[in-house]
């Protein structure tokens, strides 16, 4: 029988490390509900944000928190010219669907294949010192690191939440996400919103790589497994719910966690294979909960009259 301290430790971690696989989660799921693309340039964003902070940090001496803010200019600077001359490329020729997922997974391979010339396969970590303090609390152990994640990954996913349902650009998001052609009717440039989606995208693949990279040994194809994590709880979340994603991501790092009390740790991947496998054979589609908008209210507002 295992003791309510082991499976508190448990829960506690799980959740802790789900952090910046939420933040992944939601990035995908919003350029996959606004823009219509199965973004598997991620993992592109993802490994220049980690060795842009990593050049930063240990090469020059850069505050870990100056990093970040400075990584997020090729970052975000890449997702634009992504979505510009790539995807808006495909759109204006009418390509199928088939040619933004080659588009996406070949462009990160080559990103991931750059990325181990320069920096070689070896695991690389962002900081000198990767162990975190930590402390007891009620029996169960919890790091500095720990308690950043919990407060950092529900910050950027609420202020995602806050934008698209408070601001004018942010329901244009919203206007474009559900029905494009109908808010270019309205006067929204669904060019710019889909541009301003990635730019979201790579600010929320900053964060999560920030996470990550202060908690794990980083090397270049580490970002395509992630994305197997992403893909899993976008499907699972129900393709089209944005914020439900991140709900999954949670729940399928538990899941994957807690399979640690029952078999090696070795075996913990092929939960998150299994899940995605089982959900791409019994729902193709994606999981269908209740019909829900972005945000909450998001019906009520319809496409704005004018785009300013």
């Amino acid at each position: 029988m295992l003791s309510p301290d082991i499976l508190l430790q448990v829960l506690w971690t799980s959740v802790a490390n789900a952090s910046y696989q939420a933040v992944l989660a939601v990035a995908f799921a919003l350029v996959l509900k606004v823009a219509q693309i199965w973004n598997f340039t991620q993992p592109a964003l993802m490994g220049v944000a980690f060795y842009s902070m990593y050049v930063l940090v240990s090469w020059f001496d850069v505050p870990v928190a100056a990093a970040v803010l400075i990584s997020l200019i090729p970052v975000v600077g890449l997702a634009i010219a992504i979505e510009r001359f790539a995807f808006q490329t495909l759109r204006d020729r009418n390509s199928e669907t088939l040619s933004f997922f080659i588009f996406s997974l070949i462009f990160a391979e080559f990103v991931v294949f750059l990325l181990t010339l320069i920096f070689t396969t070896a695991p690389t970590f962002m900081l000198q010192n990767m162990m975190s303090p930590i402390r007891i609390v009620g029996g169960v152990v919890v790091s500095d690191w720990d308690l950043i994640a919990i407060v950092v990954a529900p910050a950027l996913i609420l202020a995602l939440w806050l934008f698209l349902r408070l601001t004018r650009q942010g329901q244009y998001l919203i206007a474009v996400a559900n029905n494009a052609d109908l808010a270019e009717v309205y006067g929204i440039d669904k060019s710019r919103c889909y541009q301003l989606t990635m730019t979201i995208a790579g600010i929320l693949v900053v964060g999560a790589t920030y996470l990550a990279g202060t908690k794990l040994a980083f090397f270049p194809e580490l970002p395509v497994h992630l994305m197997v994590f992403s893909v899993a709880a976008t499907i699972l979340g129900g393709i089209g719910n944005v914020f439900a994603a991140a709900i999954a991501a949670v729940l399928i790092s538990v899941l994957q966690q807690a399979s640690v009390l029952v078999v090696e740790a070795r075996w913990q991947p092929l939960i998150v294979f299994g899940i995605l496998f089982a959900v791409i054979l019994f729902f193709p589609k994606g999981v269908r909960w209740k019909e829900r908008r972005l945000v909450r209210g998001a019906s009520a507002v319809p496409a704005p009259s004018k785009a300013t």
